[in-house]
């Protein structure tokens, strides 16, 4: 095996000093792997491999607190590919160079690659010196071209709170597309949190299933800013995801201060806090619509909602709430007998935001547990709710119906073009 000092670029000459060991992070869904690819770099003097990962996910979680200098990651993986976790990285740990490894040596897998923000590719098997080759001149080329970054402009932080009066309005299907449409966006960071803590839906609508809950942190008053960071699960949209507890009982070991400490974290952290509530006023929700700066009603096209939800900007006014109160029409133009204006009139207040009634997309996407904005983005609802971000930020979504789309097909990338 070729030792990483025989290479034709010692990285004396290129970081000018006396070298410290290349930090190295493997990632890849079989274990065997991992263990293959941490034997091959073992005898590598300058080669230090400091963390492995089972997935997309959790080597994002990983990465932004130990900031490897070079990631080597598999292709293709359950739950986040390599391409996307590739995306997220250069978004959320840009100092991580990133090797992509696959059993797929054709140019399309390259270019996909290379277009999310690879800085190599490796085609198995491999030798170690093949390896070790690859990631000395990954990283031998960075710190060679080591340029000052622009400052970073302070984040713009909006905590947005989603409420109803009554299950079945679809507040959460809505509170999850939203979140999952911003995160889409590159430059924003979006944190959704799950604060319906006995019966909340989040986990099952983003089709992820969370290694950590709220109620794995909450139990005391005071948290570290680590200890919620490490609690909280990426989405493949890169989406930050702090879940509900698994278990209706497990509701009662959620202290309120910390879910306080934690939505005090998500106005620091991120540019969106997306919290979805239990629809009822009681101490959790009471705390989360006093920390909103919006608070996002959800009404449907029926008069026990339109009701209940008149009574509720009654209460609401009382509280002291009616000026963050935004309207969201949801099933909107269903053609019940009630039109729009119908329900603007009795609420005393027009809605800000109208999604679209859309059965087909929004069925077919909460029985495939996955957001309608990501399965149908072209539907009308995934309209409505890409008009809702674009208020929201003022950025216009680009949508290009013959991009390509990806999905796992076995150990395959197809592509979907739709």
């Amino acid at each position: 095996m070729q030792g990483v000092k025989a290479l034709p670029v010692p990285l004396k000459g290129v970081v000018g000093m006396s070298m410290s060991k290349i930090k190295v992070m493997i990632v890849d869904d079989i274990q065997d792997t991992r263990e293959s690819v941490r034997r091959l770099l073992e005898f590598e003097e300058d080669i230090e491999v400091i963390s492995e990962a089972g997935g997309g996910s959790e080597a994002l979680s990983i990465a932004e607190k130990i900031k490897p200098d070079v990631m080597v990651m598999d292709i293709n993986m359950p739950e986040m590919n390599g391409i996307r976790t590739t995306e997220l990285m250069r978004e959320r740990v840009p100092e991580t160079d990133i090797i992509i490894m696959s059993v797929q040596g054709e140019q399309d897998y390259l270019r996909r690659a290379m277009l999310a923000g690879a800085r190599d590719y490796i085609v198995k098997p491999f030798s170690g010196g093949e390896l070790a080759n690859s990631i000395v001149r990954v990283y031998s080329s960075k710190k060679s071209s080591v340029v000052a970054r622009p400052e970073v402009a302070p984040r713009k932080n909006k905590t947005i709170i989603f409420f109803s009066t009554k299950g079945g309005v679809g507040k959460t299907v809505i509170a999850t597309n939203v979140a999952v449409a911003l995160a889409n966006q590159a430059s924003l960071k979006i944190l959704f949190v799950d604060l319906d803590l006995q019966f909340g839906d989040g986990a099952v609508f983003l089709n992820t299933v969370p290694k950590w809950t709220i109620a794995d942190i909450a139990q005391s008053g005071r948290l570290k800013d680590e200890e919620i960071k490490a609690c909280i699960t990426v989405h493949e949209s890169g989406l930050d995801f702090l879940a509900a507890p698994m278990r209706p009982e497990h509701a009662e070991m959620v202290h309120i201060e910390a879910v306080k400490q934690i939505i005090a974290y998500g106005k620091k952290v991120y540019d969106y806090v997306i919290i979805d509530t239990q629809n009822r006023f009681e101490d959790m929700s009471l705390l989360a619509l006093d920390e909103a700066d919006e608070i996002w009603l959800v009404v449907s096209m029926d008069l026990p909602t339109i009701r209940n939800s008149k009574l509720c900007l009654e209460l609401m006014t009382h509280l002291g709430y009616f000026s963050k109160v935004k309207i969201v029409l949801n099933r909107s133009g269903t053609g019940v007998g009630l039109e729009d204006r119908d329900i603007q009139e009795t609420l005393g207040m027009s809605a800000s935001f109208k999604i679209p009634s859309d059965g087909k997309a929004v069925l077919g996407a909460l029985n495939s547990g996955k957001p309608f904005v990501s399965e149908y983005p072209q539907s009308k609802a995934s309209e409505g709710i890409q008009r809702v971000v674009e208020t929201l930020t003022g950025l216009k979504q680009e949508t290009d119906r013959h991009k390509p789309r990806f999905k796992l097909f076995g150990r395959k990338w197809l592509a979907d073009v739709h």
